[in-house]
Formats: structure tokens, sequence, C-alpha cells
């Protein structure tokens, strides 16, 4: 068997037990807001692959560097005198706790993960110059990880992690940078992660770590197709829902009546959809409806004004059905939940706004109420969005119960479908027939297209994470709790 063992390393409250956190998909540790949290390295399994194990350390945080690399450099053989030495770590806490972690270092470590915070400038931190001092005389070969980086845009983060390349030349054991933000990342970054770490081990190392990181590699893969079928799914069953009316005659209070238990349908289904993304990636919590309202107020974006003429489902009628919350037909108009009211709009169109806000469709001489071509185009907007939040979502936040600043994503999303719309019209049109497969039959180019479009997605913000050509058979490289 061989064991690789990662260190997480940083400055005192740089955020390393929060990554440690998002990488093992579990709570570990603890996260406060205070220096010196994390007293004694600690170990995990990370990852496992065949005989090959992955082990990742969450050490205590660097304090005193300076003055411990002053004392070493007075010694004719610094490392083994650091080892004699013990300090007390409730009077010299920042000396103690800057031992802790060279100690474990120069005992366990084949690789460092040394994080910096990306909020300041490299030059700005004086002390970052020790701790790579220091770990340069211990010899280990080092990943710069750039945390706190926020939900970066491409071209941000190409920037800092160039300006963190040139801070970081003079000391050779620095392998590379890579932005790894705890809050905010993606899981596709953990790849590159990964495929980043193999060439800086030791020669007997490095083939168990190629292989770790295509097992990782594989389950996260297995993992977003996973999610792709259940956003299919979502949206099948949405395109493909049908509440029957009693006849083409039917009064206005049982067409409400329809168009509320359809919207109800859609909450429960919402619901489910968010319980199986968070399941997926490891996240607990309920989200609440003050997230649900975002989510619809971003998939919103891009639609026109209501008109007779257009009659969609637009506006804040969108924002309320797609967040979960059930339909009332009010005052003319459309009532959804959490304070969002269409009836603004939709009041002056009089009858014809239940019409224009739902389809009457005829199917077999027995009209049903089914959700309009441009309100399924918004909900497909919204699946992608929804999955995207929980993907960015790290476990340094805790619960999910708000989105990890998804605005830059918008525009995105909206161009992903856009160029496919002749294949969600396509899709959306087989439904409406309504033949009593339709649901099960969208799934599959269903899954197609959002698997294309979240691919595309990725791919554009993050260009070294690709989807492996194949995936490795039996291989897990999940944490033990999550298999």
């Amino acid at each position: 068997m061989t064991e690789i063992h990662l260190s997480l390393v940083s400055h005192t409250n740089v955020g390393k037990t929060a990554l440690a956190r998002t990488l093992l998909q579990r709570d570990v540790g603890e996260v406060r807001d205070a220096p010196h949290v994390t007293e004694r390295a600690e170990e995990f399994a990370l990852a496992a692959a065949g005989d090959h194990r992955l082990l990742l350390w969450d050490t205590p945080g660097f304090g005193d560097t300076a003055r411990l690399l002053g004392l070493l450099r007075a010694q004719e053989r610094p490392l083994g005198w650091l080892w004699a030495q013990v300090w007390d770590r409730f009077r010299d806490r920042g000396l103690w706790a800057s031992q802790q972690a060279a100690r474990h270092v120069q005992e366990r470590s084949d690789a460092v993960l040394y994080l910096v915070n990306a909020t300041e400038e490299p030059g700005a931190l004086g002390y970052v110059r020790h701790e790579l001092d220091l770990l340069a005389w211990i010899g280990r070969p080092v990943l710069l990880l750039l945390n706190q980086t926020g939900a970066g845009e491409g071209a941000e983060l190409a920037r800092l992690a160039t300006a963190w390349e040139r801070f970081a030349a003079p000391w050779p054991i620095v392998g590379g940078v890579l932005p790894l933000d705890a809050f905010t990342r993606c899981w596709v970054e953990e790849t590159v992660l990964f495929a980043r770490l193999a060439p800086l081990l030791a020669p007997e190392k490095r083939a168990a770590m190629a292989e770790l990181a295509r097992a990782w590699d594989a389950a996260g893969w297995a993992r977003f197709r996973e999610a792709v079928g259940a956003l299919a799914a979502y949206l099948a069953g949405a395109a493909a829902a049908r509440q029957p009316l009693s006849g083409p005659r039917a009064g206005r209070l049982e067409k409400r009546r329809a168009l509320d238990a359809l919207g109800r349908r859609l909450e429960r289904s919402t619901r489910e959809l968010m319980a199986r993304l968070l399941a997926l990636h490891g996240i607990a919590g309920d989200p609440p409806a003050a997230l649900e309202r975002r989510l619809g107020d971003l998939a919103e974006r891009g639609t026109v004004e209501l008109t007779p003429q257009k009659g969609a489902l637009l506006g804040g009628a969108v924002s309320g059905a797609m967040g979960g919350l059930a339909a009332d037909l009010l005052a003319g108009g459309l009532t959804f939940g959490g304070g969002l009211v269409a009836g603004a709009r939709l009041g002056a169109l009089g009858g014809a706004g239940l019409s224009r806000a739902a389809e009457l469709v005829q199917l077999g001489g027995a009209p049903q109420v089914s959700w309009a071509a441009p309100f399924l185009d918004g909900l497909a907007r919204q699946a992608l969005l929804r999955y995207l939040a929980v993907a960015h979502w790290g476990r340094g936040r805790g619960e999910l119960r708000e989105l990890a600043e998804p605005e830059s994503w918008v525009e995105p999303v909206e161009a992903a479908l856009a160029a496919r719309e002749g294949e969600l019209r396509r899709l959306w049109k087989a439904a409406g027939r309504g033949e009593p497969e339709a649901g099960r039959d969208l799934e599959t180019p269903l899954a197609e297209l959002v698997g294309d479009c979240l691919e595309t997605l990725l791919a554009e913000r993050y260009p070294e994470a690709r989807p492996p050509a194949t995936a490795a058979p039996g291989a897990s490289a999940l944490p033990p709790a999550l298999r």
C-alpha cells in the first residue's frame, strides 16, 4: 500500500480547516474567526484507489515564524534542534504553533498545500516570506493555493495566479500556484489540484498519486452525471405535467384549482431536486424561501414584459413559481408566494391571464392545464443556476443558506441555453403532445442538452478541468462517509 500525506499549512486564521471541510465534504475541526484555533495536526482519509491512500493533514497555523527562523539560523544542526525544543503553547503561543507546523511537515509530509490570503497583494504579506523560507529549509514540495478569492472571473483569477507565481519564484520548492477558495470553489478545481500534485512528489509516489487523481476525477464526473440526470428528470417532469379539467367550459375557479395543483406539484419537485443536489455534494441544509426567490430573480433576467400578444409567464410570476411556491389565481392575475406578485402585469389581461400563464391543451377531447414553453425556458435557466450554486458551495460556509455570488453565471447560462433554443423548443413541443411516456422520453435528450451546457460553462471558466474519456471502473475517490 502506498500512502501519500498532504499537509494543509498557512498562517493562522487563513482558512485551512475550512478548506479541509470542503475537500473532505464533511465538518471536521473547528472554524472560528480567531488565531490558532487548530492546536494539533489532525489526519483525515481523503481518497483511495486500489492499494493507494491519500491522507490530508490539518495543521496548527503558523504564528511567530520570523522568530523561529532566527532561532533556527543560530543552530549548527537547526532541524535536529527544532525537534529538541518544546515551547509553552500558552505563554508563547505563536512560536509554539510555528514549531508544531514545521515539525509536522518535516516528519510526515510528502507535499504541502500552502494557503495564502488572495485578498491582499503578495508583497504586502511579510509573514509569507518567513513561512516560505521555513518550508524551503525543510525541503518538501509546495503547491501554493490562493484562498479567499471569492467567485472571481477567469481573467481576475489568472491575474492573481500570475502575481503570486512571480512572487514565489525565489523559492524553488513552490511547484505551482492554484486558486482554490474554501468558500466558493467548484469541485472541478479539485481535480486540477490533484493532477498538479503528482509531478511534485518523489518519483516512487508519482504513479500512485496519478492513479488517485484519476479516481478522484472519475468520481467527481460520475457525481456530475447523477446531478445532470436529476436536473433532466425535473425538467422533463415539469414539461409533461398535466392537470385535467372537467371539460371545455370549465369555470374560472376550476382553472384556478388546476393551476394551483400544478404549482404545488412543481413545488414538491423543486424541493426534491434541491435535496438531491445537496446530498450529492455532501452539503447540509434546507434552502430557505429567500434563496428560492433569489434563484428565481436571477433566472428571470433576459425576459421581456408580458403583453396579451406575447402571453408568456414572465417577470415576478417566473420568480415565484420557479422558487417552488404554489400558484394562485387572484384579481385576474397570478400571485406566487413570498411577496412576488404578477397581478400588476397579468391583471389587465383578465381571463387571458390564466391561459397565458399556463397552457390549456386539448388532449383526446379533454382539456388540461400544462406549463407553457416560455415558462419551461425559464425553468431550464434556473435549473442550471441551481446546479452551479450547489457545485460552488464550499463547506467553510456551513449549510446552504445563500448563494455564492451567482450573478457572474447569469449571462453565460443565458448564452449556453440560447445556443440550444431550437432543441429546447422541439423538446417542449414533444412534451405538449401529451403521450403517456412523454416525461421519461424527454429525460435522455434533456440530460444530453443540460450536460453539454454545464460542461461548456465549466470548461470556459476552468479550462484545465475536462471530463475523463472513461471512468475508472470500481474506483472510488469519495471520502468514506459519502461512499
